[in-house]
């Protein structure tokens, strides 16, 4: 299924199925509709759907599904970088928490660097039959270009990274996270669907059947693109953006599990240094942002005990 193709339709189920939920459930709590918001929330479609998603499952063209899953990992680090930019996170360097976010930062940094450019050893083997198979054959839609792979992965992450820091600003002024997540699937398909009749000049390339192109779609509009995003934005609310992003080593193990059980992929010694080293850098960044948070709090609780007049 033309990748670009996918990314429209997804967010056409994930608007139909959400509006009815934002419409109703938030109805009170809406802000009103301004030009400036709906520009805002067109460049948030754009970073976080067409722009961003067209990009990543392009790349998985020219990889494979365990590396574009590692390398998703590098947004906690990116989104800590701009955040600390920005000045939405604070890092202390004589404490050991601040130390742990600059360490962690770096670690993922080299393990996705290792990733990128170190393959290394195929590990061999221990399953010999993959449990999805086509014609007795395994099958096999990646045509290796792993420059061009990794280019679009990394910008990918960037426009992503870039996408939940703006999240954090835009629900300040639209606190609706359901409302939120459907404008912006409305606009990220209709952005995605101009794109791709750019890209793709085939009718044929729309056609979806009664098949597994059917289920990935209603699967990724209904739980990924609607019910996760809708989550995330109510995450990023109550706990900022760096720490939405620290969960994403939980995709790659699956991922990795998955494709090599089910499509019999090869793993590479590079790949697997480097996952162990991103997620090794990415909770020593969780652990210097959880006890940030815990002192910020404590002393918060100071300030509200001391009266006014002192």
């Amino acid at each position: 299924m033309n990748p670009h193709v996918y990314v429209t339709y997804r967010h056409i189920v994930a608007a139909l199925v959400m509006f009815p939920f934002a419409y109703f459930l938030e109805r009170k709590m809406r802000p009103k509709m301004t030009v400036t918001l709906f520009l805002e929330i067109f460049v948030l479609s754009l970073l976080g759907v067409s722009l961003t998603l067209n990009m990543y499952f392009a790349s998985l063209r020219y990889t494979s599904p365990t590396f574009v899953a590692s390398m998703v990992n590098i947004i906690a680090s990116i989104t800590f970088i701009i955040a600390v930019l920005l000045r939405l996170e604070v890092v202390d360097f004589l404490h050991p928490r601040g130390g742990a976010k600059v360490l962690g930062t770096l670690l993922s940094l080299g393990g996705v660097m290792t990733m990128t450019l170190y393959k290394g050893p195929v590990i061999r083997n221990l399953w010999d039959h993959p449990l999805v198979q086509i014609h007795g054959k395994t099958p096999n839609p990646i045509h290796e270009d792993w420059l061009k792979g990794s280019i679009l992965t990394v910008l990918s992450c960037i426009t992503w990274s870039i996408w939940y820091i703006m999240q954090a600003l835009t629900l300040r002024r639209y606190p609706a996270q359901l409302s939120l997540a459907t404008w912006m699937c409305f606009v990220g398909a209709a952005q995605s669907a101009v794109f791709t009749v750019i890209m793709q000049h085939k009718p044929s390339a729309w056609a979806i059947g009664f098949n597994i192109d059917l289920w990935s779609t209603i699967y990724g509009g209904v739980v990924v693109s609607g019910l996760i995003i809708f989550i995330q934005l109510w995450c990023n609310e109550k706990k900022g953006p760096v720490f939405v992003t620290m969960f994403n080593p939980l995709s790659t193990i699956l991922v990795a599990i998955l494709a090599y059980f089910v499509f019999g992929e090869k793993l590479h010694l590079g790949s697997i240094i480097g996952a162990l080293t991103v997620i090794i850098g990415l909770y020593l960044l969780l652990w210097g942002k959880e006890s940030d948070q815990k002192i910020h709090s404590h002393i918060n609780n100071i300030k509200t005990t001391i009266p006014e007049h002192l």
